[in-house]
């Protein structure tokens, strides 16, 4: 089975093409040149069908849609946007359409957008146009949710459908928590519990957390998995704590970091790229050493998965959606770096090989069948 690596860069889109062994990829693009491609999804609906999150130089943040496999694509009718009758509130306009995510199998055309500033966005004509979602844009409690920016800005991320129930939705902001819906975000109640927020006065507040990812396995959909600006967390329904599985990652190398990935598979195995979270958080890999740390046991224990990468003063930066595995038996695991290299593993992390290097900032690494 072949695939393809969509890389959204700071400065246009790129694609790794395998042959079916995953021996030989071919880098393709640039796309968009001099764009900043924030995500690219492949609809597992369609998959002929792509949705791309982009901020153009002239057009500003919006979607753009590919019904051909990326060969051509076409800019949303209606592009995410915040209400213009804001009831007395100050406006906001998006930056950003920083996350997409395809809605519920039996939903065909429905998908989801997060932005920045922290906002939800629903489309249920394929991307073509966008409302926003104001059971979370207009709540009461979303200037509080939202209070607090990262260095970057705010962003609304890691947007989760569940597949057993539509409704069942679940979303994420840098800075604010994790947020479930029942009712298809008509409301939303904050999902914090035992996650730390050091960088607060009182580290257990309810809300104004930082994750900075979080998955669902689609095998196991009542367990979750973030990787927090304040460790690594595993939540397990119908129990509404999250735990901190990331305490048994090595002291020196710490549980801090940006992308978690899971396998296709099995709801137990997952892949952390740990960062340098000390108090001036720089934001490289430990020590100059780059690493992933994979788990086999749903985060009991860690093992470091550093074969064939650099032993020595690499100092890379992968963002949140800059890391992503495959479908295959044995998963492929890729990850880009913000100095514009791809490395991919496809023995399951076991192995490591660069694959392009030289390629603008990195922004998103995403797998298509």
């Amino acid at each position: 089975m072949a695939g393809t690596l969509w890389i959204g860069t700071r400065k246009g889109l790129f694609a790794l093409r395998a042959d079916g062994a995953r021996r030989n990829w071919k880098l393709a693009g640039p796309q968009f040149l001099g764009h900043i491609i924030h995500h690219v999804v492949q609809d597992p609906r369609e998959p002929r069908v792509l949705l791309l999150a982009a901020r153009t130089g002239h057009l500003g943040p919006t979607v753009f849609r590919s019904t051909d496999r990326g060969r051509s694509w076409r800019e949303a009718t209606r592009p995410p946007a915040f209400r213009t009758d804001h009831g007395g509130e100050e406006a906001r306009a998006v930056q950003r359409v920083f996350w997409l995510t395809p809605g519920h199998h039996a939903q065909a055309a429905t998908w989801y957008a997060g932005s920045s500033p922290a906002g939800l966005f629903r489309s249920t004509d394929g991307g073509e146009h966008w409302e926003p979602v104001a059971g979370f844009n207009d709540h009461p409690m979303r200037p509080k949710w939202a209070a607090l920016g990262t260095p970057d800005g705010e962003f609304l991320h890691s947007i989760l459908v569940d597949p057993r129930d539509p409704r069942h939705l679940y979303i994420a902001i840098s800075v604010g928590g994790v947020f479930e819906s029942t009712d298809a975000g008509g409301d939303w109640t904050p999902l914090n519990e035992g996650c730390e927020a050091d960088f607060l006065p009182d580290p257990s507040v309810p809300f104004g957390h930082d994750p900075h990812c979080m998955v669902q396995h689609p095998a196991r959909p009542e367990r979750l998995y973030q990787q927090n600006h304040c460790g690594i967390y595993r939540l397990d329904g119908p129990q509404r704590r999250w735990q901190r599985i990331g305490k048994a990652m090595p002291k020196r190398v710490g549980d801090i970091g940006f992308p978690i990935v899971l396998h296709p598979t099995d709801p137990d195995t997952a892949w952390v790229l740990p960062m340098d979270g000390q108090s001036v958080w720089p934001r490289t890999s430990v020590g100059g050493r780059p690493a992933v740390y994979g788990t086999g046991d749903g985060g009991a224990s860690w093992r470091r998965m550093d074969r064939g990468l650099p032993r020595s003063q690499a100092w890379f930066t992968v963002l949140r959606q800059a890391m992503c595995a495959d479908t295959h038996a044995r998963p492929g695991v890729y990850f880009g770096t913000t100095g514009g290299e791809v490395w991919a593993s496809t023995n399951g992390g076991d192995g490591w090989r660069c694959l392009a290097r030289h390629l603008p900032e990195i922004y998103s690494v995403t797998h298509a069948a």
